[in-house]
This record gives C-alpha cells, sequence and structure tokens, in this order.
C-alpha cells in the first residue's frame, strides 16, 4: 500500500508538471513579392526604373496565453525574417535583411500585421568613383523595418495554410554615412505557410478578468551614443552623445508615459558649421557658432513583457544653429534586463529625415 501510495504522487507530480511547462508550437512561412519603390523624395526618381521583386521568409513562435502578456495582446507570434530584394535598378543592386518581428492578429486571427526590424546588406551602395548615381544608400549596411498586412489561414490541411497581403519595406542608413535618401518599397505579396505539430496545438488559455495596475513616478537616466554623417558627401563620420533625463508613469500592464529633457553633443554639427561658414558665407554662420542642442520631450512605451516599443516628440529649447527644425522625434525599442537596467536602440529624426542611429544604457531609479 505504501508502495502503491508513492506511485500516485509521482503520477500526480508528473501530471502537474505537465500541466505547468510551457510548449512552444512554431510556423514558418514563404511569401514572394513584386512591388514598387515609392518615391517620397524626388532625388530617388532617377532610381524609379523597375518593378522590386523578392520573397519574405519568416520563423514564428506562436504563443498561446501561458505566459499573461500573450493574453493582453490576443496571442501574437515572435519571431525572425530573412528578406531578399532585387531593386531592379543597376545603381541600387539587391538587399538582404535579418529582422525581429512580432505578428499581431485581428477579426478571428484572419487578419495579420506583422512588423519587424532589422538590419539589411545593400551590395551597391554609394561609391563616389564606381557607384556615385546612388544616393539612397551611402554604405553597405542599412537599418531597415518592414510592415507586412496579411489574410492568412493557417492549417488548411495537415498544417499548410496560405496568405497573400502587402508589404512595405524601408532602407535607410539614418546618416551613419551620407548620402542617406533611403527608399520605401510596396509590394503585393502571396504565400505559404506551415504550422508544425498542428495536431497538437494547446489550447488557448483565456485572458479572465483584468487587474489594474500601475507603478509610482520613476526617474530614468540614459546614455545615447553612436557616429553619423551631415548631408554633405565625405564630410566625415563623427560620434555624438545624447544624455537625458526624464520621470516615466506606468499606468497600466501596457502603457507608460514620460516626459524630460536630454543634450545633444553632436560632432558632425560642428564640423556642418565649421563648412557653412566658409563655403555659404550668406547663410551668416559664424564658424564659432554653438554646436551643442537641448530638447524637452514627451513620449509613451508600449510594453510586452520584458521589450517596450518607444515614441518620443521633443523640441529644441536651445537650437543654436538652424539645422533641419526645432522639432524632433524617436522610434525605437528598449530592452528591460533588470527592474532598474534597461538597454535602447533607435532613431533619432526630424520628421522622416532621419539624423542618427542611437544605441544607449539606462539606469531606472
Amino acid at each position: 500500500m505504501k508502495n502503491l501510495f508513492k506511485a500516485l504522487l509521482y503520477l500526480i507530480s508528473l501530471s502537474c508538471f505537465s500541466q505547468t511547462e510551457e510548449i512552444k508550437p512554431f510556423s514558418v512561412d514563404l511569401s514572394p513579392f513584386y512591388g514598387t519603390i515609392l518615391e517620397h523624395n524626388p532625388d530617388i526618381s532617377h532610381l524609379i526604373t523597375g518593378h522590386p521583386t523578392g520573397f519574405v521568409l519568416s520563423y514564428n513562435r506562436k504563443t498561446y496565453g501561458f505566459n499573461e502578456w500573450e493574453r493582453r495582446y490576443n496571442y501574437p507570434d515572435w519571431g525572425f525574417s530573412l528578406t531578399y530584394q532585387d531593386m531592379q535598378n543597376p545603381y541600387l543592386g539587391e538587399n538582404i535583411g535579418l529582422y525581429g518581428h512580432f505578428n499581431f492578429y485581428f477579426l478571428n486571427r484572419n487578419l495579420v500585421f506583422r512588423i519587424g526590424q532589422g538590419i539589411a546588406y545593400a551590395n551597391k551602395p554609394y561609391d563616389k568613383n564606381d557607384n556615385f548615381i546612388n544616393n539612397a544608400y551611402g554604405s553597405h549596411l542599412l537599418s531597415t523595418t518592414f510592415l507586412k498586412f496579411d489574410y492568412i489561414k493557417e492549417d488548411i490541411y495537415k498544417g499548410l495554410g496560405f496568405n497573400a497581403g502587402f508589404t512595405v519595406i524601408h532602407y535607410s542608413n539614418a546618416n551613419v554615412k551620407a548620402p542617406n535618401n533611403s527608399t520605401n518599397t510596396f509590394a503585393f505579396s502571396a504565400g505559404l505557410n506551415y504550422l508544425f505539430d498542428a495536431e497538437d496545438f494547446p489550447e488557448y488559455i483565456p485572458e479572465g478578468e483584468r487587474t489594474k495596475y500601475s507603478e509610482p513616478f520613476t526617474y530614468n537616466f540614459v546614455l545615447r551614443s553612436g557616429i553619423n554623417e551631415s548631408d554633405i558627401n565625405g564630410s566625415g563620420q563623427y560620434p555624438f552623445f545624447v544624455l537625458t533625463a526624464f520621470v516615466d508613469k506606468r499606468v497600466n500592464h501596457k502603457s507608460t508615459f514620460l516626459a524630460g529633457t536630454e543634450l545633444f553633443v553632436s560632432y558632425f554639427l560642428k564640423e556642418y558649421i565649421k563648412h557653412q561658414s566658409i563655403a555659404f558665407p550668406e547663410n551668416n554662420i559664424e564658424s564659432g557658432t554653438d554646436f551643442k542642442r537641448v530638447g524637452v520631450f514627451v513620449g509613451h512605451e508600449l510594453r510586452f513583457n520584458k521589450v517596450a516599443f518607444i515614441t518620443h516628440l521633443g523640441y529644441y529649447v536651445y537650437w543654436p544653429v538652424a539645422f533641419e527644425n526645432r522639432i524632433y522625434n524617436r522610434l525605437g525599442l528598449k530592452r528591460y534586463f533588470s527592474n532598474k537596467v534597461f538597454g535602447v536602440i533607435n532613431v533619432h529624426s526630424h520628421g522622416a529625415k532621419a539624423e542618427a542611429v542611437e544605441f544607449g544604457i539606462g539606469l531606472r531609479l
């Protein structure tokens, strides 16, 4: 009897373990596309000569509500995508991109929106001797973002399904090196998807009643840095530093609002001021003009577990030289390594005109 009792306890413990162990289903999909380069800037009109073709190959880690944050976002996917694009222009060449992405589902999971952020390799960037016609890409490595909207049917037959929709792919080096007029491709796509072990896909765990959650006001300090160049080809790449202090208020599981101030120390702007004072004296920019700027901003964080999507809108209260305009914005990703330490990568822009890719480390007190 004693041995039987031990055996029953063992079986019960196995059952409990199996119910609490996370299952990790996944799918893959392949979507060829055909599109056109949008003329967002007349300076690249000479590069729009054909219809770009390529494909998106993706790995999707499926969620079913095992973690609470998955239920709040209607069981999204996260994963990685590989893109290949022939720009159908001899000066633009071909691009290969690698991304991290999220999939968000709507209308009973028949519509999916995918957003991906990553890096791309351009095989024919600008070269002052061999490829000066390409004024879109100033370097081999580019920052890239893609948006994908699809009607999707999964597991139609033994895990196999299909999807069709349209894709937007953006390439830019964010002024790491001039020129940087960038490209945006709008394309129609259709393809197949395959859900592995579809017959064993777990039941979705319902969200249940939402609990209220908030955090007190918290002080944050961030140091951002990187390298960039002005729009003047060959003017040189220089480091920059951004010191930021802000207060945030997390109001629920998803949203955090914030406001703060920051100091921009951009050495490319120092060289830009020297160039303008010599080459264009009619602009009345003196060589000794201060190249530092001070901004104030408000922002929002959209939290996905330990990852957040950040959006900032700012205004330069100290702006000694009229470079671009006084209003700036910032889009990017933040990763919380602990409750107090985080890393961030984002693009600092003036409207659609990028100034820099910023890499930062921060402290939340």
